[in-house]
């Protein structure tokens, strides 16, 4: 029908005419109360928002000469991290010229790697980057 026809036909019935697609040969144009329907998409917004969950990086930090008390402490840290859906990023630091023993930093970096296995997959290889090496785990889907 012609936008005069359908204007007329939308105010008889005390709604709106609304323009879904213009881009069609006639354009396609629906009647609806625009106000509950502007309503009805804010509230579906809402509700996909609760439902996502936000990925976070969380860090756990180290030195290469870790203890094994304080590398078990760092594995259950990243466990509880990695089980609540957030990613990993695992920073071994040097300091002063502890920053040549970096084989063993990546040493200890893959060995935490195949302790997190069953829970990680390994997102980024260990790299250094000045004076910190990082590696980061993402959770096993």
């Amino acid at each position: 029908m012609t936008p005069r026809e359908a204007l007329q036909l939308a105010e008889e019935k005390e709604m709106d005419l609304v323009l879904v697609t213009d881009k069609a040969d006639p354009p396609v144009c629906r009647i609806i109360d625009y106000g509950k329907f502007k309503f009805e998409q804010e509230k579906k917004a809402k509700e996909a928002k609760k439902k996502q969950h936000n990925v976070e990086v969380k860090e756990v930090k180290m030195r290469y000469k870790i203890e094994k008390h304080d590398y078990d402490v760092r594995i259950n840290q990243a466990k509880r991290f990695l089980q609540d859906g957030d990613k990993v990023k695992a920073t071994v630091m040097f300091r002063g010229r502890e920053i040549q023993h970096s084989d063993m930093a990546r040493d200890l970096l893959s060995r935490l790697a195949n302790d997190l296995q069953e829970f990680a997959e390994v997102q980024q290889f260990p790299k250094q980057e000045g004076r910190n090496m990082m590696m980061l785990l993402a959770p096993k889907k």
